[in-house]
């Protein structure tokens, strides 16, 4: 694998790039060896935030992560990744297309790791605009909340984002 490390607002220490080197050389042996893995740090306020970017054919597997310290935020990424690899392998569907050694995906895939539908949920939608949406979500303590869109007739999304009292609207497009 190929590192390319670049850093916002930090000084790139000798120690924090082995760290990555090390912590995300663990996921070599997924990978063929001339992929290339993009990784950014950066300190935003008392935020040290790591994202990684790994392109393969087909697909990106990316990750962000951001803690109090970066080396935290080092080990908590690279769970991440293992995690969306693992995931997609079970998604692959033409093995020979992907970046991935022969050996791991010609490994068993774990059932566990499976998608499951437990419960499905059904409910009357009545008409409302995308600011009462959300606050009908908030009352309710969830991060999404489907809806009729009064103005259009359609059925939206809004969903709360990170920042403080932001919020997004996903309209169907046809």
């Amino acid at each position: 694998m190929r590192f390319i490390i670049s850093g916002r607002n930090i000084n790139l220490t000798a120690g924090l790039q082995s760290m990555v080197e090390s912590k995300l050389g663990k996921l070599e042996k997924y990978f063929q060896p001339d992929t290339e893995v993009q990784v950014t740090l950066s300190v935003e306020r008392d935020r040290q935030k790591i994202e990684v970017t790994i392109p393969l054919k087909g697909t990106v597997i990316r990750a962000e992560e951001s803690s109090t310290d970066m080396y935290q935020s080092i080990d908590l990424v690279e769970e991440v990744i293992e995690g969306q690899l693992r995931k997609y392998k079970t998604r692959l569907m033409n093995r020979n297309q992907t970046g991935f050694t022969p050996a791991y995906t010609e490994e068993v895939p774990e059932e566990e790791n499976a998608i499951q539908i437990v419960r499905t949920k059904r409910f009357a939608m009545k008409p409302m605009d995308p600011e009462e949406a959300c606050l009908q979500m908030e009352m309710l303590g969830h991060s999404f909340y489907v809806f009729l869109n009064s103005d259009t007739d359609q059925v939206n999304v809004v969903y709360k984002r990170k920042g403080p009292n932001t919020y997004g609207l996903i309209e169907p497009e046809f």
